[in-house]
């Protein structure tokens, strides 16, 4: 709880380490020791602890009926080898109370047997194994279903949890946006549009010609979020199991057993957080070319019995980004079909393989990130259900040039302006392209590359520079060209646009090239 609280910004660590203190010495909650030490108040705790899944009192508020807990009792038991009720707690994420109970309907039956306890008489440190009933009961279990983990949530907990975190539950302000794209240069219409954008929770489709930050401004909207959320490990729907949790996924906000200064404190930090939830940053999905219809279902493990969630499952209450839209294996409109209902009603609705369905709501933002022209993509229709279109276009000359001397200082270069005048005449007269995002650090890094291969400090010299040019663009000119083996004519390159030249490096890596095309015929 004290992590949480330091996350959402109400308390500071110091804070809860003096709460701490004064409770190992006057007890009481957590809460109610930051009150008394005047860090907080108790409005706002409340408020607060309304926000954090608590841990169910006894096995009838868990949701989950007493023979499906046993069962995944006496599951995790055999494959972890598992024997003091402290360690199952912890592979169940139920309260020890509960694991005790679960402990004696497994001993009534037959199920396990008491070891014993090592130096002590805590029933806590009592040891189980299983019986041979037991063993056999297990494996039949794990014939019907493999899932073997943490308890599950029941549906109705995670709608409710699901509509209690809706990202436009929490405000979107100009200074996160500035603070989130600070490492991008790039227009500040894109960031006065994606502001409106990300407070209102719907779609938002980012265009424009490829390698100008498109992904890069999508992936900088993750940060702008502060509020922590609780996803489930696992949900319960209909007697089947749906693994949701996805630590590739679901980033946790503090890790669950951050050592604490004092040791003795350690033991307060859980107080009543019911563990079956993960607290973890809103989450950010991405999807690109190989996403299909079928990743958007749900998705059945037929050795375990146990439905894994798809990807816009687990982007509930964060944003998930369709990149490169338009190069996918299934078709834009199929794709677009998919997501009609859910961005018009915010629900979405997935299938059992029992028949079954059912609805989750669908709060999340949904991103289409494409280099096509959206028109030729989509109907005017399903553009209509995109509200917020942001262009992300080719950067300005200074802002190229702002992007440039970043890539130069951060590997220890020097622009000057006549190389400077050379690279964009070259990009732009030569290659017939436009200035784009990405071409500083793809040339740089080409140029150091080059230089590295030859032995040479790296250096935005000629001819490194015209064969990381090169690289940019196959061809442009239809007329056939002869293989460029010495410079072009300085004549036909304005005078303050000509790069410095190193002519013994230039001949050798000439030869080079020659020696190549040489062996090659």
């Amino acid at each position: 709880m004290g992590d949480l609280l330091i996350r959402a910004n109400l308390v500071t660590e110091r804070d809860v380490r003096a709460a701490l203190e004064r409770q190992v010495l006057q007890g009481g909650t957590l809460g109610d020791n930051l009150i008394a030490i005047g860090a907080t108040d108790a409005r706002t705790i409340e408020r607060f602890i309304h926000r954090i899944p608590q841990e169910p009192a006894d096995i009838t508020a868990t949701g989950i009926s007493d023979i499906d807990l046993l069962t995944l009792f006496m599951k995790l038991i055999f494959s972890g080898r598992l024997e003091k009720i402290g360690e199952i707690a912890d592979a169940i994420k139920l309260p020890q109370h509960i694991v005790m109970d679960l402990a004696r309907m497994a001993t009534e039956r037959q199920l396990i047997y008491a070891l014993g306890a090592q130096n002590s008489d805590s029933m806590m440190d009592m040891r189980y194994a299983l019986t041979e009933e037991g063993k056999r009961w297990t494996i039949d279990a794990l014939q019907r279903s493999g899932y073997i983990g943490p308890a599950p949530v029941t549906l109705a907990e995670f709608i409710d949890r699901v509509n209690m975190q809706k990202p436009t539950n929490e405000r979107v302000s100009m200074e996160r946006v500035h603070e989130a794209i600070k490492a991008l240069t790039i227009d500040e219409t894109i960031v006065e549009q994606a502001g409106p954008a990300l407070n209102s929770g719907r779609a938002i489709l980012l265009y424009g010609p490829p390698g100008n930050g498109k992904t890069s401004v999508a992936v900088s909207f993750a940060s702008v979020f502060h509020e922590s959320i609780h996803v489930p490990y696992a949900i319960t729907v209909e007697g089947q199991i749906i693994r949701f949790y996805d630590p590739r996924v679901h980033i946790q906000a503090a890790p669950e057993a951050r050592k604490a200064e004092n040791p003795e404190l350690e033991s307060f930090r859980r107080e009543t957080h019911d563990r079956r939830w993960v607290s973890c940053r809103r989450p950010f999905v991405m999807a690109g070319g190989e996403l299909t219809l079928d990743m958007l279902d749900l998705r059945y493990d037929a050795t375990g019995h146990y439905y894994e969630a798809p990807l816009h499952m687990k982007a509930l209450g964060g944003c998930f980004l369709i990149d490169d839209f338009g190069r996918q294996f299934v078709a834009p409109k199929d794709l677009l079909n998919r997501w009609i209902v859910p961005m018009e009603s915010r629900v979405d609705y997935l299938k059992l393989r029992t028949g079954a369905s059912f609805s989750i709501p669908f709060e999340e933002i949904v991103i289409f990130a494409t280099n096509l022209d959206p028109e030729d993509l989509m109907d005017a229709a399903f553009l209509r259900r995109i509200p917020y279109k942001i262009e992300v276009g080719p950067p300005s000359l200074e802002q190229f040039r702002r992007i440039f001397d970043s890539e130069c200082e951060r590997h220890g270069l020097t622009l000057s302006d006549e190389t400077f005048n050379f690279i964009v005449y070259m990009i732009t007269k030569e290659k017939g392209l436009e200035l784009a995002g990405f071409q500083p650090i793809f040339l740089i890094d080409q140029v150091v590359a080059t230089c590295r291969f030859l032995g040479k400090d790296a250096e935005l010299k000629s001819p490194f520079i015209e064969y990381a040019i090169d690289n940019l663009r196959v061809k442009h000119n239809p007329e056939p060209r002869t293989e460029r083996t010495v410079r072009p004519d300085a004549q036909e390159i304005p005078s303050a646009a000509r790069a410095p030249a190193d002519v013994d490096v230039y001949d050798q890596y000439s030869t080079l090239k020659n020696q190549r095309a040489d062996s090659r015929d």
